[in-house]
């Protein structure tokens, strides 16, 4: 089974590097973008066969390692 898990900064936290893109596709000519937020996709294969098992598995490790809740959401997908 395979986990991805996109973090992303919480509304309200400063993103300075999606401003960046933000000003860099402003000059790029791409018009009407507005509010630009980056973040990280990773990618987990896992052994576990099991989808509950899996996903409390992969929750363990966003809280753990994979994102700092006090700044960053988390959105788990397990695909078979």
């Amino acid at each position: 089974m395979k986990a991805r898990v996109t973090v992303t900064l919480k509304k309200g936290v400063l993103d300075p590097q999606g401003k960046a893109i933000e000003g860099a596709l402003s000059t790029l000519g791409f018009d009407g973008v507005d509010n630009v937020r980056q973040g990280k996709l990773i990618e987990i294969e896992l052994e576990q066969t099991d989808r509950d098992s899996a996903r409390k598995q992969v929750e363990q490790m966003c809280e753990k390692l994979l994102a700092n809740t006090v700044i960053e959401n988390y959105a788990i997908e397990l695909v078979n």
